[in-house]
C-alpha cells in the first residue's frame, strides 16, 4: 500500500461518526447494511450519513451495491486488511511477533 492511500483510509477513520459506520459494518461481515439500517441503527440524519459513507467510499474502504430499491453498503475486508498490515509491516523491527514483548502488547482493553 502507498503511504497516501494509508493516509487517506486514516483521515477518512479519524472521524467519531465515520469510525462507528465503519465498526458497525465490519460487525455486520459480508451481508452488509442498506442506509437506512444503519441510520436508525445509529441514529444519523440521512444527509448526514450520506456525507459519511461518501467519505469511507472515496477512501476505498466501503463498496456499495445497489440492491432492489436499495443500496448495500460493505467494509472492504482486503482494505482493511491492508492498511493494518501498512501498519505493521515493519513491527519489531522486521522480527516476528512475540505478543508478549511491550512493542505489540495493546493495553487498551475498552475495544
Amino acid at each position: 500500500m502507498e503511504t497516501k492511500a494509508a493516509v487517506t483510509r486514516l483521515a477518512a477513520l479519524a472521524h467519531d461518526t465515520r469510525l462507528g459506520l465503519f465498526r458497525r459494518l465490519v460487525v455486520a461481515g459480508p451481508a452488509g447494511l442498506t442506509p437506512g439500517d444503519l441510520a436508525n441503527e445509529l441514529a444519523l440524519a440521512p444527509a448526514t450519513l450520506s456525507f459519511h459513507l461518501k467519505e469511507l467510499s472515496r477512501a476505498g474502504l466501503l463498496s456499495a451495491e445497489p440492491s432492489g430499491r436499495f443500496i448495500r453498503y460493505r467494509a472492504d475486508f482486503a482494505a482493511m486488511n491492508a492498511l493494518l498490515g501498512f501498519l505493521t509491516a515493519n513491527c519489531c523491527e522486521g522480527s516476528a511477533c512475540d505478543l508478549e514483548t511491550a512493542c505489540c502488547t495493546a493495553t487498551d482493553t475498552s475495544r
